[in-house]
């Protein structure tokens, strides 16, 4: 069941509608405001709009590299298994 959730992001008020958890809903938000306030304080623009684009592509690209790390711990549990197998049926003989 969807719920509401008020959050603050960059001092504006959000009321966020989803199934999972106020304090999980709580965690995206604060994470979301940390991610923009970083961008903010490094100086690589005034403009919240712009800091809040380059706030999701630092995470956006953070998502691509973890997506690329569990493809290949995909690709070595595979080779595991195969190994496994191949050492199961050496013993066997």
């Amino acid at each position: 069941m969807k719920q509401s959730v008020q959050v603050t992001i960059l001092g504006q008020q959000y009321s966020i509608r989803s199934s999972k958890t106020p304090e999980q809903i709580r965690q995206v938000a604060a994470f979301v405001d940390e991610r923009i306030a970083e961008v903010l304080a490094s100086g690589a623009t005034a403009n919240s709009v712009d800091a809040a684009v380059l706030a999701f592509l630092n995470v956006a690209g953070s998502y691509l590299d973890l997506q690329g790390e569990v493809v290949n711990s995909s690709e070595i549990f595979a080779e595991l298994h195969r190994l496994d197998s191949k050492i199961s049926l050496a013993l066997k003989n």
